[in-house]
């Protein structure tokens, strides 16, 4: 059996090499520190109306009830910055709804790095998570020494910006561990606070999904409240506003994965085509996309209220 330091650089190796474009190591263990905020967030209802948000609360803190006999947490950042940005003037979307649904590339890659594991030890209890499951995300990254949660509660690294997929795969297996982030790059810039037209985040990190235009266009599945009426532009499928004003996507880089780039049907939908969906053409250009989870119910209701 190899030494978890020889074990930790192959599985390192691998995963760049998957296309991921950083991987960092924590010790499973209960993330005693966010129980308290995550308490408080639900019980301000800030989670809205996603109340599976509720369940599984321990299981969101301690990777153990996940995985019996945890002892690693792998985490992995996958980029989907568009190396072109869809044509202007449309409505938007956000970034990561471009092509094809991360939950199925991500998932793949991952299930190729537990092969890649079991080919060099055999068996192992291991579990792989993508915004699929109660796992903490964010905070794992910062505790694998990835990167820090900004103002704007998304995790941030340097060099890459925000523009990434977080992924997880949880093992019995010891590995050698990366030191926890300790630094808070954002300082006194509060320009992701200061662009949200709805007044979504809050201070200490703290995001109001009530408000939220990624909440209110994809997981709310009533009537968008008409007090938010002309509070943003466009907007029909999620929102990049924080991103777009944060200073450290200066550097962010174009991704190199061909699933995440848009279908051709997309590249040339217009206004009225959007206006006009139909259940054949929301099929035929959105199958296995991101924004099949509004599905055409949503996506209407969407632009009846931006148009």
């Amino acid at each position: 059996m190899p030494s978890p330091a020889i074990l930790t650089n192959a599985i390192k190796s691998e995963a760049l090499r998957l296309g991921f474009a950083s991987v960092g190591i924590a010790k499973a263990e209960k993330l005693v520190e966010d129980e308290p905020h995550l308490k408080n967030w639900l019980e301000n209802g800030y989670h809205a109306s996603m109340q599976y948000m509720e369940n599984h609360f321990e299981k969101r803190l301690d990777p153990s009830k996940l995985v019996e006999g945890a002892k690693s947490v792998i985490v992995l950042t996958h980029n989907y910055f568009p190396p072109k940005e869809l044509p202007a003037n449309k409505y938007k979307i956000a970034r990561y709804a471009y092509g094809k649904d991360y939950h199925i590339v991500l998932k793949d890659k991952m299930h190729q790095l537990l092969q890649f594991i079991q080919s060099e030890l055999g068996s192992v209890h291991a579990r792989v998570f993508t915004d699929s499951a109660p796992v903490l995300e964010r905070s794992w990254a910062v505790k694998a020494g990835l990167g820090w949660q900004g103002k704007n509660t998304l995790l941030l690294q340097k060099g890459l910006g925000s523009y990434f997929f977080i992924a997880e795969l949880i093992t019995d297996i010891e590995l050698e561990y990366d030191t926890p982030f300790k630094a808070d790059h954002c300082g006194t810039c509060t320009r992701c606070i200061d662009a949200c037209p709805t007044q979504a985040l809050l201070p200490n990190k703290v995001l109001d999904a009530n408000k939220c235009i990624s909440y209110l266009t994809i997981e709310n599945k009533a009537e968008i409240p008409v007090q938010f009426k002309n509070q943003w532009q466009d907007w029909i499928f999620g929102c990049d506003i924080c991103q777009e004003v944060c200073p450290w996507n200066h550097f962010s880089l174009p991704h190199g994965e061909t699933a995440f780039l848009p279908n051709e049907y997309l590249i040339q939908f217009q206004r009225d085509d959007w206006e006009n969906l139909d259940p054949v053409s929301f099929k035929k250009v959105f199958t296995n996309s991101p924004i099949e989870r509004t599905k055409l119910k949503g996506i209407k209701r969407n632009v009846d209220f931006v148009k």
